[in-house]
C-alpha cells in the first residue's frame, strides 16, 4: 500500500512554532498578528495562499515581504527542531519493513523540507514527496494524483494520512481513502466533515487500521 503523510501537525509537532514565527514575521512587517487559532487554520496550505488568508488586504508584493519575514524567523526558530510526535518513528519503521510505500505531501517549500530531512534519521523511508511550490497547494489534489502516478498506485490503492481538513479534501477529491489525527491543526468535527476512514488519537494507532485494509 502507498501511504502518503501531510509533515507539519501530522509527523512533527511543529504547529507551535509555526503560530509563534507567523507573529513574529508580522510584527517584522509591522501588520497585526493574528491569534493562533486563525494561524493553526491555515497550516498546511502554500505559504503565501495561508498568508493571502490572513491578510486579504495585502497586495501581491506585500505578501511576498511577509512571507520572506515570516521564512527568516522560522529558519532561526528551527534552529532548534521540533520533535517528532510519540510513535512516529518506530511505526514508520514498522510500516516500511511491513512493505508500504511511504511518502510526503506537504504545505512546507522543498527547501524547507529538505532542511527538515537532512536532520532526521526517517527521511530515508520516503520514497517521494510533493512540496506546495512544486505543485498546486492543498487541498487540490495534484500533489496526491503526482505521487500515485510516479510510485505506480491507483487513489482508491493508496492512504493520506493528515490533520487538516485540507489533507482530507484533497484524498476525498480523488477518491483516495484518508485517515485522520486529532492531535494536529484542526478540529476532529472538521476532520470527519471528510469522511475519513478513521481519526486516530495516537500516530500508532495507524498500525492496527492499516494491517485491517491489507487483510
Amino acid at each position: 500500500m502507498l501511504i502518503i503523510f501531510d509533515w507539519d501537525g501530522t509527523i512533527l509537532d511543529s504547529s507551535d512554532k509555526i503560530v509563534a514565527c507567523m507573529q513574529a514575521g508580522a510584527r517584522e512587517f509591522g501588520v497585526e498578528e493574528r491569534g493562533a487559532e486563525d494561524i493553526r487554520n491555515i497550516i498546511g496550505l502554500e505559504l503565501s495562499i495561508a498568508i493571502a488568508s490572513l491578510y486579504p488586504a495585502l497586495s501581491a508584493g506585500e505578501i511576498e515581504d511577509l512571507r520572506a519575514a515570516y521564512v527568516r524567523s522560522f529558519i532561526q526558530a528551527d534552529r532548534k527542531p521540533c520533535q517528532m510526535f510519540a510513535g512516529v518513528e518506530e511505526s514508520l519503521l514498522a510500516l516500511k519493513a511491513a512493505g508500504h510505500d511511504l511518502c510526503v505531501a506537504t504545505g512546507k517549500s522543498r527547501r524547507g523540507l529538505d532542511r527538515v530531512f537532512a536532520d532526521l534519521t526517517i527521511s530515508p523511508l520516503f520514497s517521494a514527496s510533493r512540496c506546495a511550490d512544486e505543485t498546486a497547494s492543498k487541498p487540490d489534489p495534484l500533489m496526491l494524483a503526482e505521487l500515485c502516478a510516479e510510485r505506480g498506485y491507483a487513489p482508491d490503492a493508496a492512504l493520506m494520512v493528515g490533520d487538516t481538513e485540507y489533507d482530507l479534501e484533497m484524498a476525498s477529491r480523488i477518491a483516495m481513502p484518508s485517515v485522520g489525527v486529532s492531535y494536529g491543526a484542526h478540529s476532529v468535527d472538521r476532520l470527519k466533515n471528510w469522511q475519513p476512514l478513521a481519526v486516530i488519537d495516537r500516530f500508532a494507532e495507524l498500525l492496527p487500521l492499516v494491517a485491517s485494509l491489507d487483510s
